[in-house]
């Protein structure tokens, strides 16, 4: 640890961004900034130059006199690990906020750290079910994925975050929220407690009128515990973030007030590098447990090409698009579904994941025809009626169904709407999996050939 030492060289206070002359200081460091009055507030260091250290205040510069002295810690943020944290409430300093049993004796951790070695990562190859069936049917969530909730404000996002982290079958669930307003942090605390999941769930919490740069360390205090939590315990760690973008618009906020030059809308030229040194700390760890992060990046006037989501999908591998309550089937995408998908799941899953698809698409079409008032085919009947029961059963964010009874229920409504030869599916696996029902009424209806032979034989006798 580096020396304690004293500075008072202040040089400038611009907003929350206080300048003092100081020698070796490094980046990240903590720092107690000590006004005359007494009072003592945190603060870290956010640029370097030379000698000249900038430093975000946490809870803002209001009062603080040029005449302050500067100590600096030595260490970067640190935050609490141990078995005692699940369950617990932390703000975006790491101090608890719900009032339990004082964690000040329990070891802490850095929350900066490099990325894992790839020698340590195993391919991905293990699904982690989360009940929803727009995800674990077309578009599965692997382990150690980094994957994002594209949407809007307005749309249930935090909604269907919170429903991930209820039915998701890992062993901690580590949520991280960013800006959120009051009625959001109570939906989720609650929505986790009466689930009976509070107990494996450990939340950090900044909310909107909480210091900018605390915004900034919840994520890397969230990765810091869930890489604790699946190296040195062996758990399966679900990460849930949101919203990113408030992330990536409090990286903004401080960069405007340190004069930084603007990329892109504002936006700083390193966010894609920010973005990818939190997610990349996605891993699933050779001998040991997994990493995998969820977030939620909301997209300003629904546009995807807006730098956040735009560096977001170069990161990522796929994303969840969520718009007019549902889960959008042709804006979603996973690219790893095809690990897990018929290998770790029910023979079937492939074909039906892809065949549900296609006749969706079939079914968007025939809407549009009959929307243009032109003559509908028999078939293009049969895909209207499967499209609306593909919205009713499967879209809606509020469906909760296991994969196994997901895809018995795909292979139900294909029943419903169409004739076994329409599905374009492996013959055994019709045979295996389509309702007996079906198969015995296709099998017993005479083809038009046969039916003219059989009324010709009555028409003889």
């Amino acid at each position: 640890m580096r020396d304690l030492v004293r500075h008072t060289r202040i040089l400038a206070i611009v907003g929350d961004i206080l300048r003092v002359r100081a020698e070796g200081a490094a980046f990240g460091d903590l720092a107690v900034v000590e006004n005359t009055d007494g009072s003592t507030a945190l603060a870290r260091v956010i640029d370097l130059d030379r000698n000249e250290v900038s430093l975000q205040v946490f809870p803002g510069s209001k009062g603080l006199s040029t005449s302050a002295s500067v100590r600096f810690l030595g260490h970067a943020m640190r935050t609490t690990y141990s078995a005692n944290i699940l369950g617990r409430v932390f703000d975006g300093t790491g101090q608890p906020i719900d009032g339990g049993p004082d964690l000040s004796a329990d070891p802490r951790i850095d929350i900066a750290g490099p990325t894992v070695n790839p020698m340590m990562r195993v391919m991905p190859g293990k699904m982690i079910r989360t009940d929803v069936p727009m995800i674990d049917v077309f578009n599965s969530l692997v382990e150690s994925q980094k994957i994002p909730i594209f949407s809007v404000p307005g749309e249930p996002f935090n909604a269907l975050l919170a429903r991930i982290g209820i039915q998701a079958d890992a062993d901690v669930v580590v949520f991280g929220g960013l800006g959120l307003i009051f009625d959001d942090y109570h939906y989720f605390r609650t929505t986790f407690e009466e689930r009976g999941v509070f107990h494996r769930t450990v939340m950090f919490v900044n909310l909107a009128g909480d210091p900018i740069v605390e915004r900034l360390l919840v994520p890397d205090m969230a990765l810091a515990v869930a890489e604790r939590f699946a190296v040195d315990a062996g758990k399966r760690v679900l990460v849930l973030l949101t919203d990113m973008t408030a992330y990536a618009d409090a990286m903004k906020e401080i960069g405007i007030a340190m004069e930084r030059i603007p990329s892109n809308r504002g936006y700083l030229g390193d966010l894609y590098t920010q973005l990818a040194r939190r997610y990349e700390k996605a891993c699933d760890f050779k001998g040991a447990g997994s990493v995998t992060i969820l977030s939620v990046t909301t997209m300003p006037g629904n546009d995807v090409t807006h730098p956040v989501p735009d560096n977001t999908g170069y990161i990522t591998e796929g994303q969840f698009y969520l718009h007019d309550g549902v889960i959008d089937p042709f804006g979603s995408l996973s690219r790893l579904k095809q690990r897990v998908a018929g290998k770790v799941t029910r023979e079937d899953h492939p074909q039906v994941m892809n065949t549900m698809i296609r006749l969706y698409a079939h079914a968007q079409e025939a809407e549009q025809k009959k929307a243009m008032a032109f003559d509908l085919s028999p078939y293009d009947d049969k895909a209207i009626k499967f499209g609306r029961l593909f919205r009713e059963r499967f879209m809606d964010v509020e469906v909760s169904l296991p994969l196994e009874k997901a895809l018995d229920l795909c292979w139900q409504t294909m029943a419903e709407c169409f004739d076994p030869q329409d599905l374009l599916i492996k013959q055994s696996l019709v045979d295996k999996y389509l309702p007996a029902s079906d198969k015995t009424e296709a099998a017993s209806q005479p083809s038009e050939e046969g039916a003219g032979d059989d009324a010709h034989e009555e028409d003889a006798a």
